[in-house]
């Protein structure tokens, strides 16, 4: 599936910009399917080496979709393409956020949940660049549209987040007004783990986005360190994962 986006560049002229999403790589459910969830990977990675993780994982009642990125151009690499969500300049505290990328990530995630049958659950969750993707979809859930003014569709019931960060945390605030936006916020269970240890993606800043969040109406938001723990995961941290989702979708039971 391709995305093409336009915006208005310095000087006013139309920037044009077309990204191609790779591969989608689909873990069916073992047992009776009860939720279907949009895993995304970190930047330079592809869907394949996470579904094969969360093939692993005790959770029979869970569809797994793993889509991969946009090969396309990356700031932080000086211009050198890489699988990417959206394109980063800096991992810094006052880095600009590529809203264009994120509404175009966020929207092909809503279009994979898409065509899942009514009844069942829907949740969004990631590592690294794919968690700051799946805290931005909630974003646009909570407020019902995305920052392009189109409306967000899917219905998310749960949102992880590993070893990232929430983009355009200072506008949060103006998304979280209204009455609808913040019933929405209130009500969504999200989970943010990160390692102590993190030298990519700072500790500090999944401190700093949890705070936003719950701050911002995010009522039932859950915050897990880890000691010694880099840019990466460990079982301790999936069985977490495990855990919280059994728990907040209602799943039957984990497998042995």
């Amino acid at each position: 599936m391709s995305f093409t986006g336009s915006s208005v560049g310095p000087g006013g002229g139309t920037v044009r910009r077309a990204l191609e999403f790779g591969r989608t790589y689909v873990v069916r459910p073992k047992g009776r399917h009860q939720a279907t969830i949009v895993w995304l990977h970190g930047l330079g990675d592809n869907g394949s080496s996470w579904s094969q993780l969360l093939e692993t994982l005790p959770l029979p009642n869970i569809k797994w979709i793993c889509p991969t990125a946009p090969t396309q151009p990356i700031t932080i690499f000086g211009g050198f393409p890489s699988t990417a969500w959206f394109d980063v300049g800096d991992i810094s505290e006052d880095a600009a956020d590529d809203i264009e990328g994120l509404d175009a990530a966020a929207a092909h995630v809503a279009n994979l949940l898409s065509t899942e049958p009514a009844d069942i659950k829907l949740g969004v969750g990631g590592f690294s660049m794919g968690a700051a993707t799946s805290l931005y979809s909630a974003t646009c859930f909570t407020h019902g549209k995305y920052e392009n003014g189109n409306p967000y569709p899917a219905k998310l019931s749960a949102v992880v987040g590993l070893s990232g960060w929430l983009p355009c945390s200072k506008t949060l605030k103006n998304k979280i007004g209204q009455d609808e936006a913040a019933r929405h916020a209130a009500s969504l269970p999200i989970l943010l783990c990160h390692g102590k240890g993190d030298d990519v993606v700072p500790h500090k800043f999944g401190e700093k986005s949890s705070r936003a969040l719950s701050s911002n109406g995010f009522q039932d938001t859950t915050f897990k360190s880890y000691s010694g723990l880099g840019h990466y995961t460990i079982p301790e941290e999936m069985d977490e994962v495990c855990a919280w989702l059994t728990s907040k979708l209602g799943l039957e039971g984990r497998s042995a």
